[in-house]
């Protein structure tokens, strides 16, 4: 094969990989909507762009996540621009966003205000508790931003959550909202989606005023030690949930590819 052949079936991947993030970001979105996480226009969902360091996917700002569609996705660098596509990239995504893939190394940032999360997020003490299953999965990954400081209208404001973030997928941000990371769009938002089942239920739970029994630390190690007839890894889940999700949309809420 020759160079130009090389570079050919290079650039041909490429463009296979970067159609694939399209259509399962536009999907993520349209499944915070079945799974009431969205708010409106507002929040954002991104994904570095394959093979392209400073450049981002996100839908433009003004459409419902309803209505996401992987042509309308358009390309923003970190200072903000429009680099593909048509629309504009709302300031608070931008602040958060680019500083976040920049300075944590995530290949997708989700983020939003879902309302069983940010119920937890108002309280003072707003842990989330080895008090299920679920939680227990998603706990020892949580970082916890103690202090809001106001919208996200410099770059300095995603700066500082993604120092707070560190090396942990899923950032609560007191009085605002969550974020999580992940590899792919499957890991981000099934983790996003688990998160927002945990904190319903411990909202649940914590309603009643009765105490709240949580889960032995030794049960906590046990559940969270690799299983020895396990055949699925963390990535099979992920991949099969995402996958079962966008079969779903093709019934309930097509149109996203």
């Amino acid at each position: 094969m020759s160079v130009t052949q090389l570079k050919q079936a290079e650039s041909t991947r490429e463009s296979a990989a970067l159609r694939e993030l399209k259509v399962q970001l536009a999907a993520a979105m349209r499944m915070a909507v079945l799974h009431e996480l969205d708010e409106g226009i507002d929040n954002h969902f991104t994904a570095r762009v394959p093979g392209q360091d400073g450049r981002y996917l996100i839908l433009p700002f003004g459409y419902h996540w309803s209505e996401a569609r992987a042509d309308d996705l358009i390309m923003f660098d970190d200072q903000g621009h429009t680099v593909a596509g048509e629309g504009e990239v709302e300031l608070s995504a931008w602040c958060i966003h680019a500083a976040f893939h920049r300075l944590t190394g995530a290949e997708v940032v989700l983020h939003t205000h879902q309302p069983w999360a940010v119920a937890l997020n108002m309280l003072k003490d707003n842990r989330l508790l080895n008090a299920t299953q679920t939680a227990v999965f998603l706990a020892k990954d949580v970082a916890y931003d103690d202090h809001y400081d106001g919208t996200a209208d410099q770059p300095s404001e995603g700066e500082r959550l993604a120092r707070i973030a560190g090396n942990k997928p899923i950032v609560f941000m007191k009085n605002h909202g969550v974020i999580t990371t992940g590899k792919t769009v499957a890991q981000a938002y099934r983790r996003l989606y688990k998160l927002e089942r945990a904190c319903r239920t411990q909202m649940l739970a914590m309603a009643t005023g009765r105490e709240i029994q949580e889960i032995d630390p030794a049960i906590v190690a046990k559940v969270l030690a690799p299983a020895e007839l396990e055949t699925h890894s963390s990535a099979d889940r992920d991949r099969l949930f995402f996958e079962a999700m966008m079969r779903v949309l093709d019934r309930d809420l097509p149109g996203y590819r």
